[in-house]
């Protein structure tokens, strides 16, 4: 595992800081070196359309090393910032802060001066970039991350630095939330506990129970301890101190929270401190990608796809939560990251089959009997029922019709589904199969998002536009005719992917990476030049 001595390497730059600082001290250049320096930036910054745009806006002339009181100010700031890349959970290999500095003091032509000028702007508008919006494009490391990060423009950001104090400016990048500040507290209590040897020994047992001794549960003790659970003991049984421990680690987990340390307790109980580590960094990566300059919404909804939940939050509080069954883990039936606007809800919906679906699980039932599947209407292009016959001479790519499921109360959607009309089909709806709610572990669907509570999210949704929503609802309902109900204020929808995640008390959840893709971020960022970062003392 490869770690980084956050203060080890703060110490040298800091150095290196002060001699460079010092080093780049240039006299008052002549006309030839004036034009060799611009010649220089112009052709260097070439490479890069916004760079390029904001130098010719300026004649080409300096930000970084001219010898104005500005000047040393942003190429101060800007290596300060740098030092701030492990903080954040960045690449700090990417930014070279030593390099830059050689380069600075090293500079000694107006060709040299030109160069670095623009390595500077280089590193400053990749530096911005990561820390705004993160360091993956998300699609190139899953297929399910569709998300559209809210890159800034270049040219913009490069204004910006040179219009106001620069250490501000830098302060202002990273995501401002409640959320990003609490994972990065959780982020250096962790790097503290790193050099101590993590939490101490796992836990040896295949299950702990309230009654039980021995040195399993001493241990299980230890590591309560260690982990904040349990205050300092020497009790050796598993005794009700013991049990409501753990059932606040389940809380804390996504676990059921029966007290008792079974294999799946245990199994989270027994993670390292890397691990733990590993998910706050994804997840300070996560929260760059929706760091949208206009926020997530003043009400916005809110499904963590980890935690089987989708949650109406209103001014960064929780005011509506249900359960949520997900898409299964499967290639095909993964629910996608996005954020898209829910514009409207239908009420007695009709259930218009995916064609996937059709294809490959109800046509192959269809030309074994042409009766299976009696709930759908089998209609042709024109929306006409067709005769249940003749189903054997289709495969998947000429089956020519469509199915439908009438509007009722056991319609696949259940009665009442939430829009937000997107290219991927993805929305929130009722199901008849209440049954998945009990679960822990919630992903069953082809990849839209059902709720547990779907009439009491109505409600709330509408509360905003009605002084009687449950009257609006249930009036709609008792007809059941298809009607749509349009939102008066649109709500952003936020389909994330959190395995790590905070309470509003700041209490740090953990929850199992379900399709893998926090393992595939974290192999991203690491092979990136991300390291887990050490603090001693």
């Amino acid at each position: 595992m490869q770690m980084t001595d956050r203060p080890a390497i703060r110490q040298s730059l800091c150095a290196l800081l002060l001699a460079g600082t010092v080093a780049l001290s240039f006299a008052a250049p002549a006309t030839a070196q004036v034009t060799a320096f611009r010649q220089t930036v112009a052709e260097q910054a070439s490479r890069d359309d916004g760079i390029a745009a904001f130098y010719r806006a300026r004649d080409f002339a300096p930000i970084w090393t001219g010898d104005t009181d500005a000047d040393r100010a942003r190429r101060m700031a800007l290596i300060e910032a740098l030092g701030t890349a492990a903080v954040h959970g960045l690449p700090v290999p990417r930014y070279d802060a030593a390099g830059l500095m050689r380069k600075m003091g090293d500079a000694r032509t107006a060709r040299e001066r030109g160069a670095i000028e623009v390595e500077l702007s280089q590193v400053f508008v990749r530096f911005a970039r990561d820390l705004q919006t993160g360091v993956l494009e998300p699609r190139k490391v899953d297929a399910g991350l569709v998300r559209e990060v809210p890159l800034r423009d270049t040219q913009a950001n490069l204004v910006a630095l040179t219009q106001g104090d620069p250490r501000v400016f830098f302060r202002a990048l990273a995501p401002r939330t409640q959320e990003y500040a609490r994972l990065m507290k959780e982020k250096l209590l962790l790097e503290r506990v790193l050099p101590q040897g993590g939490w101490g020994p796992a836990v040896n047992a295949a299950k702990l129970e309230p009654g039980q001794s021995g040195t399993a549960v001493v241990a299980l003790r230890n590591r309560m301890i260690a982990m904040g659970y349990m205050t300092r003991s020497a009790a050796a049984s598993y005794d009700s101190t013991m049990q409501m421990a753990v059932q606040q680690f389940q809380t804390d987990h996504g676990l059921e929270t029966d007290g008792v340390a079974g294999s799946a307790t245990l199994k989270e109980i027994n993670r390292s401190v890397e691990e733990r580590l590993q998910s706050i960094v994804v997840a300070m990566e996560r929260e760059r990608w929706i760091n949208f300059p206009e926020g997530l919404g003043k009400r916005h909804i809110n499904v963590n796809l980890t935690d089987f939940t989708a949650r109406i939050i209103d001014d960064n509080k929780v005011t509506f939560e249900t359960r949520a069954v997900v898409g299964a883990d499967s290639s095909d039936r993964r629910t996608p990251e996005f954020s898209d606007v829910m514009e409207f809800m239908v009420i007695n919906p009709s259930w218009y089959v995916p064609r996937s679906i059709v294809v490959k699980e109800y046509l192959p039932l269809l030309r074994r009997n042409p009766g299976a599947v009696s709930h759908l209407e089998i209609t042709d292009s024109r929306g006409r029922r067709v005769a249940r016959n003749g189903f054997s001479q289709y495969s998947a790519s000429s089956f020519p019709f469509a199915m439908r499921q009438p509007p009722g109360p056991r319609n696949a959607l259940g009665q009442v589904k939430f829009m937000f009309p997107n290219k991927y089909n993805i929305y929130l709806h009722d199901t008849p199969s209440k049954s998945l709610f009990a679960h822990d572990v919630r992903a069953y669907s082809h990849g839209c998002v059902r709720l547990g509570d779907p009439f009491d999210f109505a409600y709330a949704l509408l509360a905003k536009q009605t002084d009687d929503p449950k009257g609006l609802f249930q009036s709609r309902l008792r007809s059941k005719a298809e009607s749509r109900v349009n939102l008066d204020e649109p709500v952003r929808v936020h389909i994330m992917y959190r395995t790590a995640f905070t309470t509003a008390k700041g209490k740090v959840n953990y929850r199992a990476d379900v399709y893998g893709r926090d393992g595939r971020i974290w192999d991203a960022l690491s092979n990136a030049g991300v390291a887990l970062t050490a603090q001693r003392g």
